[in-house]
């Protein structure tokens, strides 16, 4: 009998419990690598697209590192990270304001926070649609309810407008009652489902409904093909640029600015140069001073996560806009 057999045969001797350890030793199994203390993020939910990427690459290129991100409205956000509790990280269109910096400095909080992307506001249309493009103006008319029916477009068969959004309490509802209707109140013909891919599929279904959504979940990186991590990872690791395109499922509508003649798609040159008149900042915030943490949002901040975000089809803050296909 060899050692290793003599090993596990004397293991059945002892009591159940001594016997059971020593089993588990002469099983030949591998101890897995101890995971380094978890890491929250909270994400205002219009970028679950992306930070989904983020967490799925940190995590396999630090397999000891662990990070959990959960998805919510953004004002929820900025109270998680005022609350000082477990959510250490946070992502949101807006840097913190000097009052709450001050208030977390106060605390003895360390605050770090950086611009991460650009991300543009798509408008997306059934691919039924006669429409090709709306200016700012049109916009604003429909979010108010001052044009109902797509006949006050342009000439074409289709009714009702609907106007769909992802949540009520979105950023991207913030966004357009802000920037687009200068704070007025939107018309009945707008309505909220529960998420952005509810926005996709009511799009998708429904001929008279204009979807309002972050160009990220419209991107064929996206909405096509299913990319492994390991294909992630190495895609961010390249410093090339790509053409991108837009789900087939659904036709985003080129945008006219004020006073301007071009239309443009929300591709990330025209973002870059200001062309697409719908765009936002989105920021991120870490109030960590060491540990995963901290490791996190110096990912997402440096070249790797830039990459990623440049792969989803917002524009990254620090690396250069993708080329775009001119039509």
């Amino acid at each position: 009998m060899s050692r290793i057999s003599l090993k596990c045969s004397l293991a059945l001797l002892p009591l159940a419990a001594g016997a059971m350890l020593m089993l588990g030793s002469c099983s030949g199994k591998k101890k897995q690598p101890e995971r380094q203390p978890i890491a929250k993020v909270a994400c205002d939910e219009s970028f679950e697209s992306v930070m989904e990427q983020e967490v799925a690459v940190f995590e396999y290129v630090y397999p000891k590192e662990d990070v959990i991100a959960s998805y919510m409205p953004e004002s929820e956000v900025i109270d998680s990270i005022m609350s000082m509790g477990s959510y250490k990280n946070g992502v949101v269109t807006r840097p913190l304001t000097e009052e709450e910096l001050k208030y977390l400095r106060s605390n003895k909080k360390i605050v770090h926070q950086q611009r991460i992307a650009v991300d543009a506001i798509a408008l997306i249309v059934n691919p039924e649609n006669p429409v090709e493009i709306l200016s700012r103006k049109d916009l604003a008319e429909i979010l108010s309810g001052d044009v109902t029916r797509w006949d006050q477009v342009e000439p074409c068969k289709l009714g009702d407008i609907r106007v769909v959004f992802d949540h009520q309490g979105s950023s991207t509802v913030k966004y357009m009652r802000d920037s687009v209707l200068g704070g007025r109140q939107f018309g009945p013909n707008v309505s909220a489902v529960k998420s952005n891919p509810d926005v996709f599929k009511a799009v998708a279904e429904n001929r008279n409904a204009i979807g309002v959504i972050g160009v990220s979940w419209v991107s064929s990186d996206m909405a096509g093909r299913e990319q492994s991590v390991e294909e992630l990872a190495a895609r961010a690791e390249k410093s090339d640029t790509t053409v991108m395109e837009f789900s087939s499922d659904v036709k985003v509508l080129k945008m006219r600015g004020d006073g301007e003649v071009t239309a443009y798609k929300p591709y990330q040159a025209y973002i870059f140069d200001g062309s697409y008149p719908l765009h936002r900042s989105v920021w991120m915030i870490c109030t960590a001073p060491g540990g995963t943490s901290h490791r996190f949002y110096s990912f997402v901040t440096g070249f790797q996560g830039q990459k990623i975000i440049q792969m989803t089809g917002i524009l990254p803050a620090t690396v250069r806009p993708r080329m775009v296909r001119v039509e």
